[in-house]
């Protein structure tokens, strides 16, 4: 991602999204009063623009922090008044990590606290969900959108900011090319292979029914990765082959001399080829005569200079 500044990332310009340890530790040394602290968990609201819509199964989270506490203390930024509830934060990252810990019964939880708008928060959100590998190609995709419309990310951008190639984040954002009807197909057969979608937006040009009918056979495995860019390729229109120039080819019996004479055409008759060798024979003799004083000279062609 090209050197946004602090303020635009909301975050400083050193530190990557992935909270460890040496984001803590950086955090830290940052600031001489400590960034992290316990909160009530009452304290905490969800945000209502939050890119990431689906939470999962939360039992194993809960588990693990009911048996353990959370190690990754939750992203907040400080509300501008308490709401209704009494909340006093708005959660930027951690929200499996909320609710997991509301499950477990747990009245305080670590936070880090950031001073940023709601935009720069929407923003952190994205690139900490987009560095998750447990999103679906299509949530990535969304995610890719997000950044580039809301944000104005490059997608040479969003591909530093979430740790992924440049090829990879232009070729996810073609799966937004599906016909909605296409994606809930393909979301509820569990066809999650980014290659094999992509492949299938190729193959059918837009033919809503061709990719529903190939999302049908790769899940009931008719059909694999190959056999869709197989086909895609059959569908792709051949470019004709660029047809040859004639050349007319002389050899003297003797040896003295060759005779090489090329066409713009690609067919040439006889009649054709006798033409060609009168006109230059006529040139030659017109350049005889004005060397002789009796024609005015022949102005050479291009092609002659």
């Amino acid at each position: 991602m090209s050197d946004r500044s602090s303020s635009r990332r909301g975050l400083p310009s050193r530190i990557k999204m992935r909270h460890d340890t040496h984001f803590i530790d950086e955090l830290t040394t940052r600031h001489q009063d400590p960034v992290g602290m316990m909160v009530p968990l009452a304290s905490l609201a969800p945000d209502p623009n939050q890119p990431r819509t689906a939470m999962g199964d939360l039992d194993d989270l809960a588990g693990s922090i009911r048996e353990r506490g959370i190690l990754e203390p939750i992203l907040v930024r400080p509300l501008p008044r308490p709401t209704a509830e009494g909340a006093q934060y708005r959660i930027i990252s951690g929200e499996r990590r909320f609710l997991a810990a509301r499950q477990a019964d747990l009245a305080d939880v670590p936070v880090i606290v950031f001073e940023v708008d709601e935009d720069e928060a929407i923003e952190i959100a994205l690139i900490e969900n987009l560095q998750r590998k447990d999103l679906t190609p299509f949530e990535e995709a969304e995610g890719f959108r997000a950044l580039a419309q809301r944000h104005h990310y490059t997608h040479q951008e969003i591909a530093s900011a979430v740790g992924r190639s440049r090829s990879l984040v232009s070729e996810t954002l073609k799966l937004l090319e599906m016909p909605p009807r296409v994606r809930q197909a393909a979301e509820s057969l569990d066809i999650v292979s980014r290659s094999l979608l992509l492949e299938i937006v190729r193959a059918a040009g837009g033919d809503e029914a061709a990719m529903l009918a190939m999302l049908e056979q790769s899940a009931e495995g008719q059909l694999s990765r190959d056999d869709v860019r197989a086909e895609s390729k059959a569908r792709r229109p051949r470019a004709k082959a660029r047809r040859k120039p004639h050349v007319f080819k002389f050899r003297a019996p003797d040896k003295s001399f060759n005779l090489a004479l090329s066409f713009r055409r690609s067919e040439v008759d006889r009649g054709d080829l006798i033409g060609a060798l009168e006109t230059i024979l006529a040139e030659l003799r017109s350049a005889e005569l004005a060397e002789e004083g009796l024609l005015p000279a022949a102005k050479m062609r291009p092609e002659e200079e």
